[in-house]
């Protein structure tokens, strides 16, 4: 490959890692189109725009694939060329690409013809057992996916994280709560982070285990408060902690961790957190850090006492003059005044002399009005004259065939009459003739 190849190649990887997804599309689309590339980096090229495209346009990124597979093979199998030049990195990635095309496209036999070939082409990966299970998914047979996923997760301790991750997908997707918080449980690394504890949390109270949640938030802060780590996450942890809790009836646990987050961290969020935690447990406390909170502005004369008297929205004496400052800001602003338009009229048109109102129903089909009347049909018309079989198709076509017919008969009877004239005055002269012939004989 020359080196402006080698170049574009280079550039459209770098948009692709930009997430400029359109120019990347379109290099790599000329790449293949004007074929610059030699094979392998056409194949790499053809993978990348077939991953980037996704699941648009499936049937032209089959096609595509199909231009670096083994020529005169019924299945997908790599050009021999490529299978020697292509890492098993790559050869993998485009057998994957291959499999979940065929997927969105719902060509499952051959799905699973390419995917039981998998385990022999990369032996020790991981990638056929993901593969296998998303066809099983696709199948509708999520309890065989997640029995397979976990039988390999046990049988490779190395490749587990990976494969739980996927089995707790798909058990969530399945509304599988308890083996997917089981999955996630056994990733021991990822225990302690804020969007695992939240997915753990939530598949608890989805599965009814509110302990189990329980305990996930203070095996987390725990772990948090021993870290020595620059980005804690401790008040984080505590405060959503402390918030389920209260939303579970703990009320003096909630109460504990709020009063420890003020202490520790003095945030406005666990001051009201903890004002509203204490009004359940210990009213005095709660009075107590309620005039650590700020006053708000715009309600510096409120009287508390006078609103506790009121029922309702009722005018009480005494507080008619307490109005918020916002409030007043907004009163002292002096409402805009519309601006009144003349109604545009109609060239010609007269207001004074409107003459007769317009027919309501004049946007209605003719035959939708009041006013129709359908046309008779005129019954001559179905008359047949002429010839037999002849058929009058209208009444145009009618009134012709009637002035013809007339016009032939006048003709016939004329002639008729003719030839009648003409056979008499043949008549009279034979008749003369044999009488002259019969004076010459006598």
């Amino acid at each position: 490959m020359g080196v402006i190849q080698w170049s574009v190649m280079q550039i459209s990887f770098f948009n692709q890692l930009l997430g400029n997804k359109q120019e990347a599309i379109g290099a790599y689309a000329d790449i293949i189109k004007r074929n610059l590339a030699d094979e392998s980096s056409l194949a790499v090229a053809v993978n990348n725009l077939v991953a980037l495209k996704g699941p648009k346009d499936v049937s032209d990124s089959l096609r595509k694939l199909d231009r670096i597979k083994e020529k005169g093979m019924q299945n997908f199998q790599l050009a021999g060329v490529l299978d020697l030049k292509l890492s098993s990195k790559q050869k993998e990635a485009i057998y994957a690409n291959r499999v979940l095309l065929l997927l969105h496209a719902n060509k499952m036999d051959q799905a699973q013809e390419l995917v039981a070939t998998l385990p022999d082409l990369f032996p020790g990966s991981v990638m056929p057992e993901l593969l296998q299970a998303a066809v099983l998914v696709r199948e509708k047979k999520a309890a065989r996916a997640e029995e397979i996923l976990g039988q390999h997760a046990e049988k490779f301790p190395d490749q587990s994280k990976v494969v739980l991750l996927a089995r707790a997908q798909v058990a969530a997707a399945a509304n599988h709560p308890h083996i997917a918080a089981e999955s996630l449980a056994k990733i021991r690394d990822i225990q302690h982070m804020p969007g695992t504890v939240a997915t753990l949390v939530s598949l608890k109270e989805r599965a009814g285990d509110i302990k189990g949640a329980a305990a996930v938030l203070d095996a987390a802060i725990k772990w948090w408060l021993n870290s020595m780590t620059e980005d804690n996450q401790l008040s984080v942890i505590m405060q959503e902690a402390a918030s389920f809790k209260l939303r579970h009836g703990r009320e003096e646990d909630a109460f504990h961790l709020y009063e420890e987050l003020v202490k520790t961290h003095g945030s406005v969020e666990a001051l009201v957190g903890l004002v509203t935690t204490a009004a359940h447990v210990d009213v005095d406390k709660a009075e107590a850090y309620e005039k650590k909170l700020k006053p708000l502005p715009g309600f510096k004369g409120v009287d508390v006492n006078s609103l506790e008297k009121t029922s309702g929205a009722k005018h009480v004496e005494g507080a008619a003059h307490v109005v918020p400052e916002a409030h007043e800001e907004v009163r002292r602003e002096k409402p805009k005044k519309k601006r009144k338009r003349k109604p545009r009229y109609p060239k010609g048109f007269d207001p004074a002399n409107p003459g007769p109102p317009p027919d309501p129903e004049r946007w209605l089909p003719r035959r939708e009005r009041s006013s129709y009347r359908p046309k008779r049909k005129d019954k001559r018309a179905a008359q047949v004259r002429g010839s037999q079989g002849a058929v009058a198709k209208d009444k145009h076509e009618a009134g012709a065939s009637g002035t013809n017919s007339n016009a032939s008969n006048s003709t016939s009877s004329q002639v008729s009459s003719s030839k009648g004239a003409s056979q008499n005055a043949g008549q009279q002269s034979k008749a003369s003739s044999k009488s002259s012939r019969k004076k010459s004989r006598n």
